[in-house]
């Protein structure tokens, strides 16, 4: 079982779809990334007629608690990188050795001060925390045939949290982002180079408990029914029996996701099942291999660790699933 099991299930929705398989800049689906939890700049969504470029996100949960509960949020996504190589003479080239040009990300972090439910509650009591991510570039040397150039785009917004009481210790939590990032316009895929990248959201409270929104009591159904959502949905994550954490996801999870501890590593596939991956990455052509390489550093690591499995963790794998559900629940 993983050391802090909340941050792994966040780390793989975080990387869901980071690449996907066969694992390589070269395959077709691989060619269109960052399909989810995107919050793009505010200009590029509202040109948009089709309304298929959100520039916000939005979570609404109840919460159970008195006033003085403490609530912590923390707000995650991936940061779109250019990264280019170039030779010793500094022209850019596709390819560098074990190396080729292509899209990465950084991942970045937004966690608004904690605070209690009083101070969250009335119309100036919102806590408002910017998102003000500088442009810059990164330099990796490749000593004797040149370097990789990484580059990242503005990004500006900000994070909103508000509470609303609702009933005699019930408040309704409401995390709004809003990517305000500057666009003069262009492709969507240089529009991605501004947007907030599998973004997702975890709540966690100091004396009270959440209520699920997938299967609320009775008595607050109406309420959590009332709740927004947009672009995501709250689930309930750590101990089955615990209700102190939320994670707001962007792909559909249960209350209680598990990362099964069969999995040997991230696949970026988290709800594909982890012996299939295995056995398609272990039956690959030497080139598909080195392209896989050469795509990218996680694509490398994932291919060592598969290339290094025992045949006891390849039979251990046979039917799970990343996010495996460990037991049926009432």
């Amino acid at each position: 079982m993983p050391a802090d099991p909340v941050r792994a299930i966040a780390d793989a929705v975080l990387y869901e779809g980071y690449v996907l398989w066969p694992y390589r800049r070269s395959a077709l689906k691989n060619t269109q990334r960052w399909t989810f939890g995107c919050v793009f700049p505010r200009a590029h969504s509202e040109a948009r007629a089709a309304g298929d470029d959100p520039w916000t996100m939005q979570t609404q949960c109840l919460v159970e608690g008195p006033p003085d509960a403490r609530l912590s949020v923390t707000v995650r996504f991936l940061h779109v990188v250019r990264r280019q190589a170039v030779d010793a003479d500094g022209r850019a080239v596709d390819r560098l050795g074990e190396h080729l040009s292509w899209e990465e990300a950084a991942e970045r972090e937004i966690a608004p001060a904690p605070t209690t439910f009083a101070r969250l509650s009335g119309e100036d009591g919102a806590l408002r925390t910017p998102i003000a991510i500088a442009a810059g570039t990164a330099r990796e040397p490749l000593p004797g045939v040149g370097a990789l150039m990484r580059s990242w785009e503005p990004l500006d917004g900000v994070v909103t949290v508000r509470a609303e009481r609702r009933g005699d210790e019930l408040h309704r939590i409401t995390v709004r982002i809003e990517n305000t990032t500057p666009w003069a316009g262009g492709p969507r895929a240089a529009a991605q180079r501004r947007t907030l990248c599998s973004t997702h959201t975890t709540l966690h409270v100091e004396g009270g408990a959440f209520v699920s929104q997938t299967d609320p009591p009775e008595r607050l159904r109406a309420q959590a029914s009332a709740c927004v959502n947009e672009g995501t949905w709250p689930v309930l994550v750590g101990a089955p029996d615990t209700r102190d954490t939320v994670l707001s996801s962007p792909i559909v999870l249960s209350d209680h996701p598990q990362v099964a501890p069969e999995s040997p590593g991230d696949f970026f596939d988290g709800g594909e099942i982890d012996q299939l991956l295995v056995l398609n990455i272990l039956g690959l052509t030497d080139a598909e291999k080195a392209e896989m390489r050469a795509s990218d550093a996680r694509t490398r690591a994932l291919l060592e660790r598969v290339e290094a499995l025992t045949l006891e963790q390849l039979v251990a794998l046979h039917g799970r699933t990343v996010t495996a559900t460990r037991e049926l629940r009432p």
